[in-house]
């Protein structure tokens, strides 16, 4: 297993973005300004995208895992990965994700705790209804971990 960071051409992993954010209009929102990582095991199978938020919080904006792939702890492995590279350099990971039982429980494995909400994200900011484990998602949850 490998991780690396992509510096140039990021839009050739779309699909595997999409996978986290189902819409491009809003990936292109952070995608130039993030610093975005791959985790290649005999192929890409996993990707990230961290931002720089100020204050010393990096924002996770991205992580996602090929579905064929899912349930071998790459997600984890990659947040693992930003917690000890990013470790000194910012105090909080924070990451955004829709009230949902599949993510939000994943995030609190990994050592997130819950900061606050952003009410009506996904209904303001899609052009479609979002939904994730049989759950629309309306509101932005946001956790964060301490580096």
């Amino acid at each position: 297993m490998e991780i690396r960071q992509i510096r140039d051409h990021k839009k050739r992993y779309l699909p595997l973005l999409l996978l986290a954010d189902e819409q491009e209009d809003m990936i292109d929102r952070y995608l130039s300004r993030g610093t975005m990582y791959v985790l290649d095991d005999g192929g890409v199978r996993a990707q990230c995208v961290v931002t720089d938020e100020g204050g010393g919080v990096l924002e996770l904006k991205s992580l996602s895992v090929e579905p064929a792939f899912q349930g071998r702890g790459w997600g984890r492995a990659l947040i693992k990965f930003l917690c000890e590279t990013y470790r000194g350099q910012f105090s909080v990971l924070q990451v955004g994700t829709g009230d949902s039982p599949l993510t939000v429980p994943f995030y609190r494995r990994c050592g997130f705790v819950p900061s606050h909400v952003v009410k009506n994200f996904f209904t303001d900011h899609y052009d479609h209804p979002i939904f994730e484990g049989g759950v629309r998602l309306v509101d932005m949850v946001y956790l964060r971990r301490e580096l």
